[in-house]
């Protein structure tokens, strides 16, 4: 049997049935009953403290040295994806009135000031006759301006009337200049406003929804024909998506080991190149729904594999060390209480179990902040076959 049992370990499967092959699993036990493979007993209750495994079973174990080492903290996380909110935007209908054409679609990618839609309105008429009267009241008040100045200097005009003019001048620029910005405004281009300014007619006016940003048209919230609010009807919304933001969330002590700037993993799926990412911004405050800090990390996203609303796993890499236990994976298992422990190597050959305390999860292990001192005698490989034989 003992042969069987180790070409099992090798495996790491043990069936169901090897429970009737076990030595030493017999009742009637009493202090210091041992068999050549099963449980030693500290007293006549029968609940064991210790396993002994054969001589071929304990060669297909592992036993490792615990000591203190140097290590990089590793926190896992889940987050939600979001865009960029420094390179992405609303863009709100500047005027009222009716959609006349949509020209950005969905996922196009426009430039700065590139028109979105246009839209026709009364506003137009108005905005457009006041940057006339204003031209023509600016033109005006010039000529009067250079009448006076030559009146003054032949001294046929007083101080006080050259002053005059000279306000009523820069009143009058200053009213143009505000009309051309309005026109400016609500989408008129510069074209339009210099033929106006030249006192030029010109054909219907329609206004023009602009884009702020460069970026793509990530949502298309009007239509033609659909009557827009000034300053109020979202029309588009435009994103950068070269970058986008990782919320994450990051729970109880674990934030003291998540710094600003430390390397982040942000995993898509399991079959997936993680995408590279940093922490820009940590939460002053914790959100009182959850008790967990929202952890913002900037990630690169030029292969496009993020995508809003999108539910990752985020692996925070420490940019500091620290010293510590850290035992392998392997080594770690749980009791029946979900409470986590290890097996021990004692002096006599038998493996016991020990109660641990856990830290921070590492890409090969987990820390062990209680429990275990350098010295001891940890079983690693094979972990799970003592296990499973200690119980029958």
């Amino acid at each position: 049997m003992s042969s069987a049992l180790s070409t099992m370990l090798s495996h790491r499967i043990v069936p169901p049935l090897l429970a009737l092959g076990i030595v030493g699993c017999g009742g009637g036990k009493t202090a210091g009953d041992t068999a050549a493979s099963g449980h030693v007993y500290s007293d006549s209750s029968a609940k064991p403290t210790a396993f002994r495994v054969t001589d071929a079973q304990r060669a297909r174990l592992q036993v490792v040295t615990v000591e203190r080492t140097t290590f990089r903290p590793v926190l896992n996380a889940t987050g939600t994806v979001a865009f960029n909110g420094d390179h992405s935007t609303s863009v709100l209908a500047p005027i009222s009135g009716p959609v006349v054409r949509v020209l950005a679609q969905l996922g196009a990618r426009v430039a700065v000031r590139q028109t979105l839609a246009t839209v026709s309105s009364p506003d137009f008429a108005a905005d457009v006759a006041g940057y006339r009267k204003a031209e023509q009241m600016a033109q005006n008040t010039k000529r009067i301006l250079d009448r006076n100045e030559q009146l003054f200097a032949n001294d046929a005009l007083s101080r006080s009337d050259l002053d005059q003019s000279r306000t009523d001048y820069a009143s009058a620029s200053a009213d143009r200049d505000a009309a051309a910005q309005q026109l400016r405004a609500i989408g008129i281009d510069e074209a339009t406003i210099a033929a106006i300014h030249d006192g030029k007619q010109v054909t219907a006016i329609e206004g023009a929804i602009r884009a702020p940003i460069s970026g793509v048209v990530v949502e298309k919230l009007i239509t033609p024909g659909q009557l827009l609010a000034a300053g109020s009807t979202a029309a588009f919304t435009l994103a950068d998506l070269s970058t986008m933001w990782v919320l994450a969330s990051v729970y109880g002590d674990d934030i003291g080991a998540v710094h600003k700037g430390d390397a982040v993993d942000v995993i898509v799926d399991a079959s997936s190149t993680p995408v590279q990412g940093h922490v820009d911004f940590i939460a002053p405050i914790v959100d009182p729904g959850t008790r967990a800090t929202t952890v913002r990390v900037l990630a690169a996203n030029g292969a496009q594999l993020l995508r809003r609303d999108m539910f990752v796993k985020v692996r925070f890499h420490a940019s500091t060390t620290r010293t510590g236990i850290v035992v392998p994976a392997a080594a770690m298992l749980r009791d029946e209480d979900n409470l986590p422990y290890v097996f021990l190597l004692n002096a006599d050959g038998t493996f016991a179990r020990r109660r641990v305390t856990l830290g921070v999860e590492l890409e090969s292990g987990f820390e062990i902040t209680a429990g275990l001192a350098p010295g001891d005698k940890l079983l690693t490989n094979g972990a799970l076959f003592v296990q499973f034989a200690e119980h029958q």
